[in-house]
């Protein structure tokens, strides 16, 4: 918005520098004066305008901006998006952030609701309101071990413990081919042929036995092709911190794809819940109920999670952890369901083995699996594979 009103000055003549802007943006996030409509008023005419005689001219630019925006301002209770615009991001060093209280999940969630009913403005780089750039644990841009993030993106420390903002992903690419071979190799130790379909393979043996019974003569045998009888469900985690890994999950997608004839795959967000989809560009409204998948595939399918694991203990353990919706059950009781029936399941981590132990999430879901948590490499592939073939 800051951007905004520096282009709005200089449309109606004012002699607004770039430095000077500059300069008004360094006031504001030194914190010099507090942010209020009058203050911010004052503080702009001193360092933009430096000829007097252009006064009038800046009353009349500033009322017109102000005007312009106060009619986009919503009505209601919703936070203004405005108010949620990063201008500047707030640098703590290590021993600040971890000065920083965490509040536990039923404490957050009642400051959250008294900060809706008291905020009436913009704020920046505190740690108590709704806004951006500051250690408080609402709004963006700043940092908070355990907070609620709203209006903006991620300023990519991932603590978030809930998300107020309607986020799109997109569908993992199933065409990948570079570099899938070794994925291909893995996943072809979960096999299991049978005969079936038409016959369209030459039978060879049965062929000349039948040639040598036919007194020399040519007697052709046909026999089905094999096919690969294994099931596979995959459920794949998209959106958020597995954006880092999208190439390595579209290079086994691909690779599932060319193995397995029955494969069926859903997409669901850090962690299981009562629902899933099949396209990210419709996951608000054409939602599969996991229910439906529980009596859709018997126990003869083999399920594979895909994901990072990389989450708040709430949205495992809690009622309502979930980062994007309210859940009444925890993921905790879906993944549980989830291995009560289907015995085969496996977990696939692309997150190195070895930062595990750091994430309290992943230990978390690597338990509930007993063990069966795998790194998404061509080793840690064929050991979840040796165990789904048993």
């Amino acid at each position: 918005m800051l951007l905004d009103f520096f282009y709005h000055l200089r449309a109606r003549q004012l002699p607004v520098s770039v430095q000077e802007y500059l300069a008004l943006l360094d006031a504001l996030r030194k914190g010099l004066m507090p942010l209020s409509l009058d203050q911010f008023y004052y503080l702009a005419r001193l360092i933009l305008i430096k000829d007097e005689t252009l006064y009038d001219r800046f009353d009349q630019a500033f009322g017109q901006f102000y005007e312009l925006h106060q009619r986009s301002l919503p009505k209601d209770k919703e936070i203004p998006l405005d108010w949620l615009i990063k201008q500047f991001q707030k640098q703590l060093s290590a021993e600040e952030k971890a000065a920083i209280e965490k509040h536990g999940w039923d404490k957050l969630m009642e400051l959250f609701k008294e900060r809706l009913q008291e905020q009436q403005e913009r704020h920046a780089g505190g740690n108590k309101w709704i806004g951006t750039g500051g250690s408080s644990p609402f709004g963006h841009g700043g940092y908070h071990p355990e907070g609620i993030r709203v209006g903006g993106p991620s300023a990519g420390n991932r603590t978030a413990v809930k998300v107020w903002e309607e986020r799109e992903f997109r569908d993992y690419d199933d065409q990948q081919e570079l570099g899938t071979r070794n994925f291909k190799m893995a996943l072809r130790r979960l096999r299991r042929f049978a005969r079936e379909g038409q016959e369209t393979e030459l039978d060879l043996p049965n062929t000349i036995r039948a040639t040598a019974r036919n007194a020399g003569l040519l007697d052709l045998q046909m026999m089905a092709e094999r096919q690969n009888k294994v099931k596979v469900l995959m459920l794949l985690d998209v959106g958020g911190s597995m954006d880092d890994h999208i190439a390595q999950v579209e290079e086994l997608f691909s690779a599932a794809r060319s193995e397995f004839k029955h494969l069926d795959v859903y997409y669901f967000h850090n962690c299981l819940y009562e629902s899933v989809w099949q396209q990210n560009s419709r996951r608000g409204n054409e939602r599969i109920e996991t229910w439906d998948l529980l009596r859709r595939y018997n126990e003869d399918w083999r399920v594979i999670f895909v994901g990072d694991a990389t989450m708040s203990p709430y949205e495992i353990l809690h009622p309502g952890g979930s980062v994007e919706h309210y859940n009444k059950e925890t993921g905790a009781t879906w993944l549980q369901r989830v291995l009560d029936h289907w015995p085969k399941t496996i977990w696939l981590n692309p997150e190195p083995r070895a930062g595990w132990e750091y994430r309290q999430s992943i230990a978390i879901i690597k338990n509930i699996f007993h063990d069966h948590m795998y790194p998404l490499t061509g080793a840690g592939l064929e050991e979840g594979m040796h165990y789904l073939s048993k």
